[in-house]
This record gives C-alpha cells, structure tokens and sequence, in this order.
C-alpha cells in the first residue's frame, strides 16, 4: 500500500510517499525559514504564497521517483494551521486525487505528530502519554489502545511559540528554538532563576506567557547581561516544568511510556533531561528522529494509515479547519 502525503499547516511545504507504514518512498520538505527570518515569525500570507510554489515542484519531484499510478491513496493535512496555507495543501490533494480517481485521507496535523514516533518505532504500542510541544501546541495527551484524551495544555503560549519570542527579545533571530539552543551552548544554565509557571499545579497544564515576561523584565532590568546566559536560562526553564509536567501525567495514569514529539522534542536539553529523568525512575521516553520532530508529510502518511484501517475517509467536500480540535484526530 502506498500513500502519497501533503503537508502545509504552517511554513514547511512537504511531500512525502509511505509503503507499507515503514519504508520510506520519498521525503521531501521546503522550508521557509529564511523567507520569515526578516519578519521575525511566520506571516500567513507570504507562507500561503510559497506554498504556491513550492507544491507543484515537489510533486513533480515526487513523481519522477514514484510512478503516480503506483500510489494507493493521498492523504493531507487539513488542520489544525494556517487557513490559506491549509488550504494550499487541500486544494492540491483533491485534485490529485480526482485525477488519479484514489481516495482522500483528511489528517489531523495532531495526529500526524503522534505517528511521528511510529516511523522509529514501529512496533510502539499504547498505553502512552504523549507530550506534544510545538510553535503552536503544548498538551499531554493520554492514548490508550482505542482513545485518546488530552489531560493536559498550554494555558496562553505554546513551548515553541515561547522560544521564538524570547529568541525575538533577545535578538537572536528566527526560528526560535534552534536559536536559543545554538546560544544556551554558550551560556550559564544557573545564570537566573527564571520561574517555573504552574510546576508544582496538581493538574497537567502549562502556561509559558509569564516566563516569557519575566525574561523581557530581567533584560530591561540588567541589559549588560548576557544573551547566552538568558537563553541557557530560559531554557533550563522551558525542560523543567515540560519534563515534570510529562513524568506525572504519567505516574498518575499508571503508564510507563512516554512519547515526546512536536518540533521542541528536537531540543537536546530535554532530551538529556527526559532520558535522566526516565533512567532514574525506571520509565521508558520515546523520540522521533530530529527529521521527524518538525512539520513534515511522512508523519501525515503515517497517521493516514491508521485511518484507511479503520475506513476513515473523505470526500471533495473536505476543507481547512484552522482551528481543527484534538476530539478529531481519531
């Protein structure tokens, strides 16, 4: 079985070919990252615009190595995202697919996260908990074998979206995360105490607008500081309550495996602290590879699988759902 998967929920323009939920046909991503950089984050109508662009070669990139004929169904992300890039990527797939006369697979781009982890570990079964921690999403998320419920999420501001606005105060540019990263390297993790917004909370949630406050108070208030020593600081921050918040959402529920993913499950400091943490007390952490963890349409084709198994399909009527709820993903 081959699945032809479109990915364009935000700036990430992606292609990608599955067989058989495990081998990978063709991988394919143009990022806008430098068309963004000047504006300091994502500007919806220029993401819309490249997209444009970007679909139609990397189609036709697609199908130089993969025969259109070959392919089984075509699955797209329909949301949660941008609408005008969303629906770049909807529009394309029906097309393909009324040309090609394959079914249509609507995915959640949450969903398409989650299955992420599937493309390293095949053979991961639930129960897990999943924390997902992204530019636009932070949550905890419960799957059991037939469910899944989200137990836990960002109150305000994402992880990531926090990390790009930091990165922003800070002048280190955009995207955010591999910045403030690439800048904690050289920086004093000790530095500042910055707070840790609802860790010690008894509920699962985050909320990350306060931590980003406090980083632009104590700058103002001390401008010869270091930005290195800020970043390495905020993002001692970020790790600590993203690694608390996970491990009890775990012991709670009484499952042993946790699955991390979203672009912030690239950070090496959570991993590290993720991988500590699950060797002291004896649970088991799950990563997708750094090629995964961003926007990418592999993980879309994965997650299509789950639902051609479980006859999940749409029809031409399927439109952009900008703010697509986690009730929808399976």
């Amino acid at each position: 079985m081959r699945i032809l998967a479109i990915e364009t929920s935000c700036d990430e323009t992606a292609v990608a070919v599955l067989e058989d939920k495990t081998s990978v046909l063709v991988n394919l991503v143009a990022s806008q990252a430098d068309v963004h950089r000047k504006f300091g984050g994502v500007v919806p109508e220029i993401a819309a615009r490249h997209h444009l662009e970007n679909i139609k070669y990397l189609l036709f990139k697609a199908f130089r190595s993969v025969s259109p004929g070959s392919l089984d169904y075509i699955a797209v992300t329909y949301g949660p995202g941008l609408v005008g890039a969303l629906l770049v990527g909807v529009s394309v797939a029906k097309g393909v697919a009324l040309t090609l006369g394959i079914p249509l697979i609507g995915v959640n781009h949450l969903h398409g996260h989650i299955s992420s982890v599937y493309l390293a570990y095949p053979d991961l079964k639930p129960p897990f908990v999943v924390l997902l921690a992204s530019g636009g999403h932070t949550e905890i998320v419960l799957v059991r074998k037939e469910s899944l419920r989200v137990i836990g999420k960002t109150l305000d501001d994402a992880a990531g979206e926090a990390f790009d606005k930091v990165a922003r105060i800070l002048g280190l540019g955009y995207p955010g995360g591999p910045k403030i990263e690439e800048a904690a390297r050289k920086g004093n993790p000790e530095f500042h105490h910055f707070p840790r917004p609802k860790i010690h909370d008894r509920d699962y949630d985050f909320s990350f607008a306060g931590l980003k406050t406090s980083v632009l108070y104590f700058l103002k208030k001390n401008p010869g500081a270091r930005a290195e020593d800020i970043a390495a600081s905020f993002q001692k921050a970020v790790v600590d309550v993203l690694v608390r918040k996970a491990f009890k959402a775990a012991r709670d529920s009484g499952v042993r495996r946790i699955v991390v993913v979203g672009g912030v499950s690239a950070n090496a400091m959570l991993k590290a602290a993720m991988y500590e943490k699950a060797s002291e007390s004896g649970y088991e952490v799950f990563f997708p590879p750094v090629k995964y963890a961003t926007d990418n349409a592999l993980m879309i084709a994965r997650a299509a699988f789950d639902l051609v198994e479980r006859g999940k399909f749409s029809d031409v009527s399927l439109n952009a759902v900008p703010y697509l709820a986690w009730e929808d993903v399976i």
